[in-house]
């Protein structure tokens, strides 16, 4: 069977070679409860995160680049993977949020069919998916937690090698975001939040985003204006990259979002740009 699950339609047959993603089936490199998701996810107890293996946008940034290069992750069946849920709900979790899982979300779904989780669960997508895909999994999930990074084909080009980032992705938070919020009191119970990582030298980029998001989306869907770039990955050639961001370059995004009128809005300090913030991997 070809692979066309993501928009990177391989056509690998990941019964028995790994596809664009980097993998055939699931590999988990961690879980556990994660306490920097953001406050609507982490909550009071943290989120039961579950970082999945492989990725086919792969991001010459990415701050999880040996799990998206699928060079750390345990295989697991579907069925293990249950028991990974029931862990995290166990430990007191607040969701079970499934990181980087657009090229496995048919294992994933197979999961959850066997088991749902008493607690909301959150798809933590880059956003490059097919509406396909996302429709075969939704029923499943709660909380959509979706990237939007790139505006421009040719930017996207650059840190993924993919024009086609924006045509999908725009999208894929389009049909997210007609999940209905509910909250209590602070804590998000279903719906989505957007979220994008401001860039060095590309607030351009981020104000052409924020434009995107104030027409498409419905007036009070949440906002999350991240800070947290620091320079790791693969960005040996681009030089822009070798920089954390700018408090100018990130308050003129903040400021762009203001003035649009976004007012369910997340922000992050400088201090979020450190390696300390990222997981130590298990496996």
């Amino acid at each position: 069977m070809q692979c066309r699950l993501c928009p990177a339609a391989c056509g690998a047959d990941r019964t028995n070679t790994a596809g664009k993603c980097g993998v055939k089936g699931l590999t988990v490199a961690k879980y556990y409860l994660h306490p920097y998701e953001e406050p609507p996810i982490s909550y009071k107890n943290g989120s039961g995160t579950v970082f999945f293996g492989g990725c086919a946008l792969s991001c010459v940034f990415c701050q999880n680049y040996e799990v998206s290069r699928a060079k750390r992750g345990k295989a697991v069946t579907p069925k293990e993977l249950t028991d990974i849920f029931r862990e995290l709900e166990d430990t007191g979790a607040e969701n079970i949020n499934l990181v980087t899982p657009d090229h496995v979300s048919h294992l994933i779904g197979e999961a959850l069919s066997i088991y749902k989780p008493e607690i909301p669960v959150v798809y933590n997508s880059s956003g490059y998916a097919k509406i396909s895909a996302l429709k075969a999994i939704a029923p499943y999930i709660d909380i959509w937690l979706p990237d939007l990074k790139f505006y421009s084909p040719a930017l996207s080009e650059r840190y993924t090698g993919k024009t086609d980032y924006f045509e999908y992705a725009s999208e894929a938070v389009k049909f997210m975001a007609g999940k209905p919020l509910v909250w209590q009191k602070d804590k998000l119970l279903s719906g989505i939040i957007v979220r994008h990582l401001i860039l060095p030298a590309c607030t351009s980029d981020s104000l052409k985003i924020l434009d995107f998001l104030k027409a498409a989306l419905p007036e009070n869907v949440p906002l999350s204006l991240m800070r947290q770039y620091t320079p790791m990955g693969e960005i040996e050639g681009y030089p822009e990259l070798g920089r954390k961001l700018t408090a100018r370059e990130y308050e003129r995004v903040l400021d762009y979002a203001l003035v649009l009128g976004f007012t369910s809005l997340f922000t992050q300090e400088k201090e979020s740009a450190e390696k300390d913030f990222i997981p130590k991997w298990d496996f």
